[in-house]
């Protein structure tokens, strides 16, 4: 927790987390660390080129009970100027492309698959939609746990 100086308050740390099209794995990464950690966190999500959320990442987070059904793909230009704590880049194209947040920032990366890049049937795309949300979610378990 972080010391509002203003009012003398804890504030949950803001973490933003960032991927190129904020369809897919930053949706579910703010989804999960979110439902993971409670009130922890003041999380938000965002994509270097916005597309909209994917509906296979809607439907393997509904599978674990957790809905991002209205979620909407943010750009990151939308918290430019805003204070983070935590800036995560779960794919390479943000992290290289991650403009300078103000302040004492906290980078970190990990890249993980682009599930909605990949070809196939329905079946093979949804087996790979899993597989990355539950990597994300085993990381972001980690991240939480140390923080």
């Amino acid at each position: 927790m972080l010391l509002n100086r203003d009012q003398g308050q804890r504030e949950p740390p803001r973490v933003l987390i960032l991927c190129t099209g904020n369809s897919a794995r930053s949706q579910m990464a703010e989804a999960l660390l979110r439902a993971r950690s409670g009130n922890r966190f003041e999380v938000y999500s965002a994509g270097v080129a916005p597309k909209g959320v994917h509906p296979l990442a809607v439907q393997v987070m509904a599978e674990m009970g957790i809905d991002i059904s209205q979620a909407r793909s943010k750009g990151v230009e939308e918290f430019l100027g805003q204070p983070m704590d935590y800036v995560i880049t779960v794919c390479d194209n943000a992290n290289e492309t991650c403009p300078v947040f103000p302040g004492a920032v906290t980078r970190l990366h990990y890249s993980f698959e682009d599930p909605a890049a990949v070809t196939g049937d329905e079946a093979a795309r949804l087996a790979v939609f899993r597989r990355v949300r539950d990597e994300l979610d085993e990381w972001l378990q980690d991240f939480a746990s140390h923080q």
